[in-house]
């Protein structure tokens, strides 16, 4: 239960990371860019608090080049929910990707639990 906590915590500060280097970043890059850098500089952030902190193991290129999968993962399943909250389930569109985020996390943290731990 404490590796959830964690987990959460750490989902919290790369959430806090990723918009701070974007807001950064966005001063003197194009948006997109901008974006795409800070969502990659927070992955790797993410990595390292992951493999350090909720799991507490030791970081290997494997398992770091295996991580961009929770964030497929986690992409893939937020996406699947947004579209069957909103249109079979009526659900709003602004409600529908919160919803979706939190019914994500088990996956993403039984996933990344996977590839950090073994």
């Amino acid at each position: 239960m404490l590796q959830v906590v964690r987990f959460g915590l750490v989902g919290a500060v790369n959430t806090g990371t990723f918009y701070g280097c974007y807001l950064l970043l966005n001063r003197w890059l194009p948006y997109y860019p901008a974006y795409v850098l800070a969502f990659l500089l927070s992955m790797v952030g993410s990595f390292f608090l992951n493999t350090y902190f909720t799991y507490r193991t030791r970081p290997t290129w494997r398992k770091f080049l295996l991580f961009p999968l929770t964030n497929l993962t986690n992409f893939t399943v937020t996406s699947v929910g947004v579209y069957v909250l909103v249109e079979w389930w009526g659900v709003g569109e602004g409600v529908a990707p919160l919803v979706a985020a939190v019914a994500a996390i088990p996956v993403t943290f039984v996933l990344s639990r996977r590839i950090l731990t073994g």
